[in-house]
């Protein structure tokens, strides 16, 4: 009987660590993308620290496409200060996103340290019979 609890519990083990492994990718992947993100915001606020020495009267070109076509000063502003916006959104949402995986990352490895020191236990009540 105790071998077939052992085999249980390592099965169990198997697929704890399974997830786990699952939950370290989203993590990567979420790392990934949170710096592909401040990259972005960086070069969106150098963007508006350079329209911000622009006098009212300079020409903004937007490239769109193989195309530069000219945009107004202040619409160009208002653009880079929504993308701003948007991206520092995202971000905050992918910290939370973060943090809510490293949680469950925390609870499998205690969840799967718990089984192994359950096997443990058999297999040195076992050793002992």
């Amino acid at each position: 009987m105790s071998s077939s609890n052992i085999r249980d519990l390592q099965r169990e083990l198997e697929n704890k660590a399974n997830d786990l492994s699952k939950l370290q990718k989203d993590i990567a992947k979420n790392h990934q993308v949170r710096k592909k993100y401040t990259v972005q915001l960086g070069e969106n606020e150098l963007v508006l620290k350079e329209l911000d020495l622009l006098k009212q009267d300079a020409n903004v070109y937007k490239l769109i496409g193989p195309v530069l076509v000219k945009q107004d000063l202040a619409e160009a502003n208002a653009n880079v200060r929504k993308r701003i916006e948007y991206i520092s959104a995202e971000l905050k949402r992918l910290d939370a996103t973060v943090q809510d995986l490293e949680e469950k990352q925390n609870s499998k490895k205690e969840a799967i340290m718990k089984v192994q020191q359950r096997i443990q236990s058999l297999q040195a009540g076992k050793g002992k019979a």
